[in-house]
């Protein structure tokens, strides 16, 4: 079985990334993109699913680890009774091919080491054929081949590549995988040694680039590097998170593919980046969005392809056993649902993008207009919402706010930027939607913003309020909302997403799951807004608490198992991490800006 979310690191060349566990064996590996097959799918499913495995052939006393400073170049310290290895993994920076390199260093006495490579195509699917070209060992099936280049003699055991060895003090030893397209010659030899530090100069240049400079700088940075990790730099596209199938319920179903690049997800991320200094990847992903939004702004998905991909067609794989027993789907049939919301989270990132000082682009203002118009016709039409919901569209409270922000954000553009477009009639419109959330989405009686019209459920989702803009932090209703939250939305100091009362159906799915992250974040935020600034601290150091030895979140907390639980690392964890440093650090934090902004 796979070992515990939380013992997983990530490596990534930015156009792909693996999963290497605490135990030595990358169990997660797909290539050549985020949402390629997996040519390790031992996550979910078992060994014989495919995994690469370096690790000493004795017991081992104990195992330590961590990223070398700022970047991804992971080191695994395993202590034998007869000495210390170091493992080092990394992926260099992208050159014709995807590359994983494996350095084991001998670092006191000597240590026997074992090696198990057991590659399988098309997610532990397809068993390759083997042979070897010279001193290379090459899996080929299908489309996809492999080529393992090391001084290490190897030998063919079960379906998979064995080999033993010893490291000494000093002592260094090198093994490269080579992913290629089965049709063309042996990709060009990498020399692991250069590789490790031209690996090293990219994440710390990338780096340096950096401008925060408040508390929690090392949680910062740390987030600031994941989320680089998952940028599809060729098309600048940025993916929620680098797995899929990972479960937000132990043993549950609800589990989903998300190697895809939501636009949700993606804007706040860019703000994100944007906010910390890094314009490039902004820019980078303002032409991503334009490519892949092109048309008909009816026709305008929730979700799409690290290269601006419509078809995300969702199945089962059912040759795998899932994590947990969980079903395994590759695809997300949610990229069909109408979600409001997206409309005004692209309407805001490209507003801020503005406001930092990205040049304003025409075509982007062009394509504004045209959301614009839709927004116009289509904002009291019921959704799918923030969640995602499986259960039938309804009118939810937190779509029409992000309406509202789309009809601020462009009145914000004509007065603030010059752009042509009907302020005063977007100003009316602005009005109308927020005079009818007050109406409809309020409830005076409980003191609460509630998830959809007339219901009785809350929406951690609210906590957004203050934090776009709609209303001060100190206003009567955020603090109603922020107590609702907490007496019926709370476990353990964490929040979950909404309620989910015996019946009601809202989500489609069977009850249950972990408290989200991200909207914790958003409770400490609340709090720092509101003033109570001893319980934003708290409440953010309990999160930063959840982050695992080498500092990644999950999307979720299980706190009866105490475990991590979703897909892994999670975007939509980090980026409230950082803004929420910003907050409690007295730095300008993207969501201050927005709500400054709002209140003007």
């Amino acid at each position: 079985m796979a070992l515990p979310i939380e013992d997983y690191a990530i490596i990534a060349d930015t156009q792909t990334s693996a999963l290497v566990g605490r135990d030595g064996s990358i169990d997660w590996y797909c290539a050549p993109r985020f949402d390629s097959g997996a040519v390790f799918a031992a996550l979910l499913g078992d060994e014989e699913n495919g995994h690469w495995t370096i690790r000493p052939a004795g017991d081992v006393v104990a195992t330590r680890r961590r990223y070398r400073d700022d970047t991804l170049v992971l080191e695994t310290e395993f202590e034998t009774a007869d000495g210390v290895a170091r493992l080092i993994d990394f992926m260099p920076p992208r050159g014709e091919a995807p590359d994983l390199v494996r350095i084991v260093e001998g670092v006191r006495g000597t240590v026997r080491m074992e090696m198990v490579l057991r590659l399988r195509f098309d997610y532990g699917h397809v068993v390759p054929w083997v042979y070897r070209e010279q001193d290379d060992l090459v899996a080929v099936a299908g489309p996809d081949a492999a080529w393992l280049r090391t001084p290490v003699a190897t030998r063919g055991e079960n379906l998979a590549t064995l080999a033993e060895f010893e490291v000494t003090t000093g002592d260094r030893v090198p093994f490269v995988l080579t992913w290629r397209p089965s049709h063309l010659p042996a990709p060009e030899p990498v020399d692991a040694a250069h590789e490790l530090g031209v690996t090293e100069g990219y994440w710390r240049g990338w780096v340096s680039a950096c401008t925060y400079e408040g508390e929690y700088r090392d949680a910062v940075v740390r987030s600031l590097l994941t989320l680089k990790a998952l940028t599809y730099a060729p098309t600048g596209g940025i993916v929620a998170a680098a797995t899929t199938s990972l479960p937000e319920k132990l043993g549950g179903v609800r589990n989903w593919d998300y190697r895809f690049c939501w636009l949700r997800d993606a804007t706040i991320t860019l703000q994100s980046l944007l906010y910390s200094g890094f314009q490039s990847e902004a820019i980078a992903w303002r032409k991503w969005l334009l490519r892949a939004i092109a048309g008909n702004p009816a026709e305008l998905q929730i979700m799409y392809g690290v290269a601006g991909e419509r078809r995300l067609d969702e199945y089962v794989a059912t040759w795998l056993t899932g994590y947990d027993g969980n079903p395994v789907r590759i695809g997300n049939a949610a990229a069909e649902q109408f979600q409001l919301d997206v409309y005004g989270e692209v309407m805001d990132a490209l507003h801020q993008g503005r406001r930092a000082g990205l040049k304003a682009d025409d075509p982007a203002w062009g394509l504004q207009v045209k959301l614009m118009s839709f927004v116009e016709e289509h904002w009291r039409d019921p959704d799918e919402g923030i969640w995602e919901v499986r259960g039938g569209p309804k009118q939810f409270v937190h779509s029409k706010l992000m309406a509202w922000v789309a009809a601020d954000r462009a009145v914000k553009a004509v007065e603030e930027f010059g752009l042509d477009g009907p302020a005063d009639r977007w100003s009316a419109l602005r009005d109308e939607i927020r005079d009818e959330i007050l109406a409809k989405g309020y409830d005076p009686d409980r003191r609460t913003f509630t998830q959809f019209y007339g219901s009785d459920e809350l929406d951690a989702a609210m906590l957004m309020v203050p934090l776009v803009g709609f209303l001060p932090g100190d206003d009567e209703r955020v603090a109603g909302t922020v107590a609702a939250i907490e007496k019926h939305l709370m476990a353990e100091g964490f929040v979950q997403r909404y309620t989910q009362h015996p019946g009601t159906g809202v989500d489609g799915l069977p009850p249950g799951e972990g408290a989200f992250l991200a909207c914790t974040f958003w409770l400490a935020s609340n709090y720092a807004l509101m003033g109570r600034h001893d319980d934003a601290r708290e409440t953010f150091a309990r999160l930063l608490a959840l982050r695992n030895d080498v500092g990644l979140l999950a999307e979720e907390y299980d706190t009866a198992e105490h475990r991590l639980v979703g897909n892994f690392p999670q975007a939509f964890s980090h980026v409230p991490l950082i803004d929420t440093a910003r907050t409690l650090g007295a730095a300008l934090a993207p969501t201050q800006a927005r709500a400054l902004e709002g209140l003007k």
